[in-house]
């Protein structure tokens, strides 16, 4: 719950797009209507027995007439040792203690609060206060094409906005929906999607188990690394880092810094090594220090340069003659403020590195969230963590509804 708050504060922080437009869509077009309460009351007060003090008369009448005055008046009497003195010339006494003050109490207070009564009453009854005007609008062609455009601006991509929209009219087309009702169907519908996709990185029996850490520069795989082994090690798994972006001492010494903050050994080789032979001693060293995972850095290759893919898949290759089942898992880390351009790094390193789950950082930093919709739509692949800061705990397992009330604003209620 916890991160769902630091979603619903960080998530889109710059520009809440995509909820600030469902909320212009609705109001487009749409039109005030008050929900008046449901008129089940009418038959409900003779079936409650709390409505004696708000309206006595109404109660009694059913019984007949005579016969509840002569029940009543001797439990209503109980107070008539008073009465108990033999001479009966004091039948004065007798007249004023009558039923009189029984009906007197009540009857006052039940006449001067029987407008408030009959509102909290209804309040009981229908479960809320009396309806505000609520905006809303009719769910036709054109409210649709406005959503389809609103959710290819937040990068959800044509095909997953079309696929959205179509399973948001379906059953609803024609009806009138506010403004809370679209973000709610909207966040069920994103849901529905992730939901096959937020799995956790999976822990196998074998070690060490190799998990290859790849992306394009500046995607945040360095402090990615550094939080998961964080958390491994916090789990009680022995972890060992492996620099392997031998061409960046920068990358070297951050690693090493996130190292030392989850006690966790790196190994690095000189500037400008050999990534591959890199890779290669680490799982040697790895397998003699009984480590239990082996993560792998990897320098950040755009995908349009082929050269440096290369490079990528030769790691693999040289991994695989240690461990012709390794590397047991290869993480992305993508950058949610590349947008669009996610699906084509996705589609690119798949080739090559045989991506088998996803890590998106850096979410409090975009109003286009909508892209991890696009790529569990589009691919189907895990999605182990997201990110939306810069702390170990800015890094949680993916929760699928939780995402979709960030992304909406449909938990802001």
């Amino acid at each position: 719950m916890a991160f769902f708050s630091k979603l619903k504060d960080r998530l889109f922080k710059s520009s809440s797009r995509l909820e600030e437009g469902l909320d212009a869509i609705v109001e487009d077009g749409g039109e005030e209507v008050v929900e008046t309460p449901s008129e089940a009351p009418v038959e409900i007060p003779a079936e409650t027995p709390a409505k004696t003090a708000s309206e006595p008369e109404t109660l009694q009448a059913p019984p007949a007439a005579e016969e509840p005055a002569a029940d009543v008046a001797p439990a209503a009497v109980a107070p008539q040792p008073v009465v108990e003195p033999e001479p009966e010339p004091e039948a004065e006494p007798v007249a004023q203690v009558d039923p009189v003050p029984v009906v007197a109490e009540p009857k006052p207070a039940a006449a001067t609060e029987k407008p408030k009564e009959k509102q909290s009453l209804l309040g009981r009854l229908t479960g809320r206060a009396p309806a505000k005007p609520v905006v809303k609008r009719e769910l036709d062609d054109d409210m649709l094409e406005q959503l389809e455009e609103l959710l290819i601006a937040s990068d959800m991509g044509v095909d997953t906005a079309l696929r959205v929209t179509a399973n948001i009219a379906e059953g609803r087309f024609g009806k009138k929906v506010s403004t809370q009702e679209i973000k709610q169907i909207l966040a069920d519908e994103v849901a529905r999607i992730m939901e096959t996709v937020a799995k956790p990185l999976p822990i196998y029996a074998k070690t060490p188990q190799v998990v290859l850490v790849v992306g394009v520069n500046g995607s945040g795989k360095t402090t990615t690394i550094g939080k998961l082994a964080s958390q491994f090690k916090g789990a009680g798994k022995s972890v060992v880092i492996a620099a392997g972006d031998t061409f960046r001492a920068a990358a070297v010494e951050q690693l090493q810094v996130w190292g030392d903050r989850a006690g966790v050994p790196v190994l690095t080789a000189p500037e400008g090594s050999d990534p591959a032979s890199l890779a290669f001693d680490a799982m040697t060293k790895a397998q003699e220090m009984g480590a239990d995972l082996l993560m792998i850095d990897t320098a950040g290759r755009l995908q349009n340069r082929q050269d440096l893919m290369e490079e990528l898949a030769k790691i693999v290759r040289v991994i695989r003659k240690k461990d012709e089942t390794a590397p047991h898992n290869t993480l992305l880390v993508l950058d949610a403020t590349t947008g669009q351009n996610a699906l084509s790094q996705v589609e690119t390193f798949q080739k090559l590195a045989d991506v088998s789950g996803l890590v998106m950082t850096k979410l409090d930093g975009t109003a286009k969230g909508g892209v991890l919709v696009a790529l569990a739509d589009k691919f189907g692949l895990p999605i182990h963590a997201i990110g939306v800061g810069e702390t170990i705990e800015d890094l949680s397992p993916f929760d699928p509804e939780e995402f979709a009330k960030a992304l909406t604003g449909s938990g802001t209620e």
